[in-house]
């Protein structure tokens, strides 16, 4: 495959051109399990492995590569495999705070430019979940649509007052429906997919999503299992991959998230909650908190019913997680460097004066 192919724009060629030399070549990373990596190059793909100087300079888990990143690689053992020895700059991103009590990021997919959010309309469907998912994908800088799935276990009615329920918390994002079953809404989202353009899908295990690729793929590639007694979809995929469709398009398959944390997503937020950032500008005060001060423009908007009670809390939760998340995050990392200066001046001490 030709670099384009693999979503390789002016932009970033222009950054392997820098990192790279001549001397390394530039590949896409197209799979990470437990540290061991696969990348892809115009001559196919192969395993790979880091640097031990890339590890050194790494200062956090999320400088390493992850599933779309493109990199500097030296291929070895005639091209059978490869060491990295540079990340490029990201284009766009998603990433979350790291699962448990470590703050921490933790960096999912690179280089995407649409993220699929999807969720399933019988047991998945939650709004304030898909919020989640949105202040994730436009932190990132990605453009999102959504998917609806398993249309096939509702009725017209009940899946226009899901989709009523989406636009009433302001979501303007493109919403697809689909039902794997009877093959409704997949071939429009095929042609959401243009050659050369990375495409994700992001939801959680089992509302369908490794069906959906193999319906985009035109077969059954990859495995999958029955649903439950209840109608819920059973967890599949394991690890992040990257797949070529057919048609050109680019497809990263993930695993089912469990947890959504925010951790600097400031930014995020403000997009995906648009509406009320817009009416915050409008708030007598700038430092309002939308609760009982006078002038508040995002109040009034709530009494005149032109926006939600709930869509309103989910942000103003959402933007305290975040705040509180991005402060540990800082003095996480004010203590690590305090930490590092002191080993440094430890170890001269140690040493004695240099005796040349």
């Amino acid at each position: 495959m030709k670099f384009s192919e693999l979503g390789l724009d002016r932009w970033l060629a222009d950054k392997a051109s820098e990192l790279c030399g001549p001397d390394l070549s530039v590949a896409r990373v197209t799979a990470v399990d437990r540290g061991r990596y696969l990348i892809r190059g115009e001559d196919g793909e192969v395993p790979a492995e880091l640097t031990g100087k890339f590890l050194h300079l790494a200062e956090s888990s999320a400088e390493l590569p992850c599933v779309g990143d493109w990199v500097c690689v030296h291929y070895r053992d005639a091209g059978a495999q490869a060491s990295i020895h540079h990340l490029l700059p990201r284009r766009s991103f998603l990433r979350r705070k790291a699962a448990g009590r470590d703050v921490e990021f933790q960096m999912i997919a690179a280089n995407i430019d649409v993220a699929f959010i999807v969720q399933a309309c019988h047991f998945d469907f939650n709004v304030r979940r898909l919020e989640r998912y949105l202040v994730m994908v436009r932190d990132g800088h990605i453009e999102p649509v959504v998917l609806l799935t398993k249309t096939d276990l509702v009725s017209p009615e009940e899946l226009e007052r899901l989709i009523g329920q989406i636009r009433l918390m302001g979501i303007d994002a493109k919403i697809v429906c689909v039902s794997n079953v009877t093959g409704a809404g997949v071939d429009q989202v095929r042609e959401l997919m243009a050659p050369g353009k990375t495409y994700c899908l992001l939801g959680s295990s089992g509302v369908g999503k490794t069906t959906l690729i193999n319906r985009l793929l035109g077969g059954g590639a990859l495995e999958t299992r029955e649903v439950s007694h209840t109608g819920e979809g059973r967890h599949t995929t394991t690890r992040r991959q990257l797949i070529v469709l057919g048609h050109g398009g680019l497809l990263i398959d993930m695993p089912g998230m469990r947890e959504l944390g925010m951790l600097g997503a400031g930014e995020g937020i403000n997009e995906a909650f648009a509406d009320i950032s817009a009416l915050a500008g409008n708030c007598r005060y700038p430092d309002c908190s939308h609760g009982r001060e006078p002038g508040c423009a995002v109040r009034a908007a709530i009494e005149r019913r032109e926006l939600s009670e709930e869509h309103l809390q989910n942000y103003l939760k959402l933007r305290k997680e975040s705040e509180f998340h991005d402060l540990s995050y800082i003095d996480r990392r004010k203590k690590d460097r305090a930490f590092g200066r002191f080993v440094h001046s430890y170890k001269k001490q140690k040493d004695g004066p240099d005796q040349n």
